[in-house]
This record gives structure tokens, sequence and C-alpha cells, in this order.
């Protein structure tokens, strides 16, 4: 299964690099596709032009395969109630910081996979696109296939791997619940389904013929074999590479991956409204991590977004999503090319067999 995979996708190294919006762009993803495994660049927060940009950067500093990356959210409807409610809860922080709540930006954040977004990828073609939070429209993902593209989607449960299979994914990346940053989870809001990624990789890999690819909490070579011994095809790994010196990882979020209190994770939505793991801060502490005041996904990051960038100019991360695997020991400060090769183990597909 490893290596029919690696020669579907055209890579080395049973390595992808997850997409991580806000603390990465092109380079990452080149550095990693460049030794061997699969780069990925995060496209939810980009706009068409941006999205262009940045794969012709790729394409001009690689010739290797590459991963975008898309949402599939609704958008929620307006509700300036909760949106009230959210503001009140943080204004005590804004008297604090002498913040001027009328700077809070507007706008939907994160946007979801569109025409448009198809459009685009007609014309760029990438040889892999992943989605997070389910698929697109049925329609969608035909005009995204016919583009020759192989596509990948996160699971949090069995039953959200056979839905992707069922509906024409080409793999599925199972996410167990030691995951950074935002869940999958698109079938069930209901946290207590969650699993850990090696109970849901054996489990998937018995419930789908298409391969299934490890994530969530692997930060060595050793959670890759073992990820691999249980049948899955490739493995992915974000926390890892977020002190590679190709992130573009904040300062206080660099500090808060090399401290002790990177071993305190939670799941919270205070950020976005919807669950994602990250290294609990005053906000998570204060509020509480799942708080339902925070307004749907993306809205709740509207109001916090002057707020971060206040503490952040003054070396604090406390309103900040600090997101992180429960693993961050094999976050490391060394190049993305290096690190890749330190997970494989070894510099081929040797280690399939390994």
């Amino acid at each position: 299964m490893v290596t029919a995979f690696l020669d579907r996708i055209g890579i080395d190294l049973p390595i992808i690099q997850a997409p991580m919006a806000g603390v990465q762009g092109s380079a990452l993803a080149v550095a990693v596709s460049n030794c061997g495994g699969l780069g990925s660049l995060p496209c939810a927060m980009l706009t068409g032009a941006q999205i262009r940009a940045e794969v012709a950067a790729i394409r001009a500093a690689t010739s290797k395969p590459f991963n975008v990356n898309f949402f599939c959210h609704t958008p929620p409807e307006p509700d300036a109630v909760r949106e009230a409610a959210w503001l009140a809860a943080l204004l005590p922080y804004y008297e604090e910081l002498e913040v001027d709540p009328s700077t809070i930006p507007t706008g939907p954040g994160r946007a979801p996979f569109t025409s448009e977004v198809a459009d685009l990828l007609e014309e760029i073609r990438p040889p892999v696109v992943s989605f997070h939070f389910g698929l697109p429209s049925d329609e969608l993902l035909a005009r995204v296939k016919a583009t020759g593209a192989f596509v990948l989607s996160s699971a949090t449960t069995v039953e959200e791997a056979v839905w992707l299979e069922a509906r024409g994914a080409d793999a599925v990346i199972a996410q167990g619940v030691e995951a950074g940053g935002h869940r999958g989870m698109f079938l069930t809001e209901d946290i207590s389904t969650q699993v850990g990624t090696m109970a849901l990789v054996s489990q998937a890999v018995d419930a789908v013929k298409v391969p299934v690819i490890a994530a969530g909490g692997i930060a060595d070579h050793r959670g890759v074999r073992a990820a691999l011994g249980l049948g899955a095809a490739a493995v992915q790994i974000g926390t890892a590479y977020l002190l590679c010196p190709e992130a573009t990882t904040s300062r206080v979020h660099r500090a808060a991956l090399r401290g002790a209190g990177a071993r305190d994770t939670v799941l919270t939505r205070l950020f976005s409204g919807r669950p994602a793991r990250g290294i609990v801060n005053r906000l998570i502490r204060e509020i509480g991590a799942m708080n339902e005041v925070a307004p749907e996904f993306p809205l709740a990051s509207l109001a916090l977004a002057p707020l971060r960038s206040k503490a952040e100019s003054l070396g604090f991360g406390d309103f900040s999503p600090l997101w992180s695997g429960e693993n961050a020991s094999g976050c490391a400060e060394i190049p993305a090319a290096e690190l890749t090769r330190r997970l494989a183990g070894v510099g081929s597909k040797q280690i399939a067999s390994a």
C-alpha cells in the first residue's frame, strides 16, 4: 500500500506536510516537496490571486508534486445577539489592553470551496487537492477530479472515512484527536466521538479500500513506523514543522512551542468557533475552552483579532491560537528538508519494507 501510494502521488517519502493556515506559505511546501515528501499549501484564507501567486512560486522552485488545501464548511448566518455576547465577554480584555473595539475587522475570514475556486484549479491544475470538513458538492468535486488531481480529505471517525470513500475521495486522512489545529469533523459536532490516531487508523484501514493517511500526535520516525505498521499508506505531520525556518510561525507561538506548556493542549472553539487543538493560554483558562459564547466558525476569530495583534506586539500569546498537537517533542529548529528525512528515517521508498 505504501509503495503504491507513493508511486501514485509521485513522491519518495511517506511524509505529507500538513497544510497550516497562518503559519506557512509556499516556502515550507517547496522544502518538503523538494526532499521527496508532499508539501502542502493552505488556501482557505487566500484570495484567488494569492493562490495563483503561491502556486506559481511553488512551481518556480520545484518540479515535484504538491498539495493545495481548502475548507468545505457552510458559512453561518449572521447572529447579532451571539456576536454581541462574544464582544461583551471580551470587553474587559479590550479595556485592559486599551484596544478600540471599532477596530474589529469584518468579512468571512475563512472561505469555503466555491465554483470560482474550481475555475482556478482548472487553470492551475495542482497534482493533489485536499479538503477539510468533508468534501465540496458532487458537481464541484467532479470538476476537481476532472483536472487529474488526486483528492484527499480528513476523517475523524470511521463513519466519516466511509462517507468520504463513497463520495469520491481518493485517499482518507485519519485525523486522530491528538492532532493540532482544527478537527476535520463534519458528520457530528460531538467531540466525544473523537478517538486517538492509532485506534482510528487501524479501524479506517479495515473499513475502506482507499489509502489511509495517519495524522495526529506523530512526531518522530518511531511514530511514522507505527502508523505504517497499522496499514497507513503515509503520515501527515504538522506540529513538528512549526519551528522550521521555512515556517512563518509567530514569535510568541514559537516561544510557546519551546516551553514546557507545549505539553498542555486542549480542544477549544474560542479562536474560530470550531473545535481545534492548541496550547492552553490565558483566554482558554479564563473563558473556558469550549464556551458556547463564541460565534459559529469562522466568525469567532474576528473579535479576537485586535486583542491578538496588541498582545503579540507586547510579546504575549494570551489571545492567539497557539495550535499544536499533543506531541510537540518533534519540533526542531532545523530546515524542513532535514526534518522530513529525519521523520522518514531513510531516504527512499525502502521505508515501505523497513
